[in-house]
C-alpha cells in the first residue's frame, strides 16, 4: 500500500517572494513529491475546505466568521503576520480540510500526510505567528466529535512550542498536548502542554534524539492514544533562520522515523503535518519538508 498525501493547490496563497513566510514551498513540496516518485499513479487527495461548523469547535464563531468573511482585526492579523485576504482565508480552510482528511486516511490505513498543516499558534479567540486556524486541534475536535477517535495525541517537535494547541486542549482528558521546542524562541509566554520538553540552543542529533524515549513512552502512556497527530516541522534544522536547534537533514529523518515507528508498531494511526520551515532557498526548504513524507512512505 502507497502512502496517503493530501495536497490541495490553494495551500499557496502566492505571496510575494520577499515575504518572510516562504508560502511558495507548498507548491514546490507537491512538485517535488511527483517528481521523485512519492505521489501514486491516482494522485494526491484532495481536501475540501474545512466547513464553518467545524472551525467553531476550535476556535470562536466571531473569529470564524471574521476570517471566513475577511474582515479580521487588524490587531489580529499583526500577530498572524499578514493580512488575512480571500486567499488566505481558502488556504487556512483548505489546510485544514487536509489535516481534517489526512486523519481520516490515517484512521483507515494507519497512516497519512498533509503537505500543510501544523499552524500551532492558532488559539480559541484569534490567530497568531503565521497560524489562522490551528488545523491539528481542528481536526482532532472533528475526529473526537464524530467518534472517530475517544483520545487523541499531538506529538509537536515544531522548534516553537506550541501554545495555541496548549490553550485549545487546557482541562480537556481526552486530548494529551507534547511539545520537544527551543526553550528560547516564540511564543514569549509559552502555556503549558501536558508535557513540554524545551531544549537549549545549539542542540544537535544527539541530544535531540536522546529526548524521544522518555517523550514517547510518557506520553503514550498518559495519553492513551487511538490516533496521533504528529507535527514534523523542520525549524529545528541548523540551516532554518527562525530555529535555534541545530539538526541535520539526517536527524530530522530519524527523529521522524522513532516517532512514527513507536506509533506503528503500537498499531497506532498517525496523521502527519509539515509544522514550519523558514528560508530563503524555497527550494532546498521544500525538500527539507518532503523528509516527512519520504519517511512516512517506509511505513505505508
Amino acid at each position: 500500500m502507497s502512502l496517503s498525501i493530501v495536497h490541495h493547490p490553494a495551500f499557496d496563497a502566492q505571496f510575494d517572494r520577499k515575504h518572510r513566510f516562504p508560502m511558495s514551498k507548498f507548491s514546490k513540496i507537491a512538485e517535488i513529491l511527483v517528481a521523485d516518485g512519492l505521489v501514486g499513479p491516482n494522485g494526491f487527495h484532495l481536501p475540501v475546505p474545512a466547513h464553518p461548523e467545524w472551525l467553531r469547535l476550535a476556535h470562536a464563531p466571531d473569529y470564524v466568521d471574521a476570517v471566513l468573511e475577511q474582515r479580521v482585526a487588524p490587531a489580529v492579523e499583526k500577530a498572524i503576520g499578514f493580512p488575512v485576504d480571500e486567499r488566505v482565508s481558502m488556504r487556512s480552510r483548505c489546510a485544514t480540510g487536509g489535516t481534517v482528511l489526512a486523519a481520516r486516511l490515517a484512521l483507515a490505513e494507519g497512516i497519512a500526510c498533509n503537505t500543510a498543516g501544523g499552524s500551532h499558534h492558532a488559539a480559541r479567540e484569534g490567530g497568531a505567528g503565521f497560524s489562522v486556524f490551528n488545523d491539528v486541534a481542528v481536526a482532532a475536535h472533528v475526529m473526537l466529535a464524530e467518534g472517530a477517535a475517544r483520545r487523541v495525541l499531538v506529538f509537536d517537535c515544531d522548534v516553537h512550542q506550541g501554545d495555541g494547541t496548549a490553550r485549545i486542549f487546557a482541562g480537556d482528558a481526552r486530548v494529551f498536548t507534547l511539545s520537544i521546542h527551543a526553550a528560547r524562541n516564540y511564543p514569549e509566554i509559552k502555556p503549558p502542554s501536558d508535557l513540554d520538553i524545551p531544549l537549549p540552543d545549539g542542540v544537535g542529533d544527539a541530544a535531540y534524539l536522546a529526548v524521544l524515549p522518555f517523550a514517547l513512552e510518557t506520553s503514550f502512556a498518559d495519553a492513551r492514544p487511538d490516533l496521533v497527530f504528529y507535527n514534523a516541522g523542520v525549524d529545528p534544522h541548523e540551516a532554518d533562520r527562525l530555529g535555534r536547534l541545530k539538526l541535520t537533514d539526517e536527524g530530522l529523518a530519524e527523529r521522524d522515523r522513532r516517532v512514527i515507528g513507536f506509533f506503528r508498531e503500537r498499531d497506532i494511526p498517525v496523521a502527519c503535518v509539515i509544522g514550519g520551515g523558514y528560508s530563503r532557498d524555497v527550494d532546498a526548504l521544500s525538500r527539507r519538508h518532503t523528509i516527512i513524507h519520504r519517511v512516512a512512505a517506509e511505513f505505508g
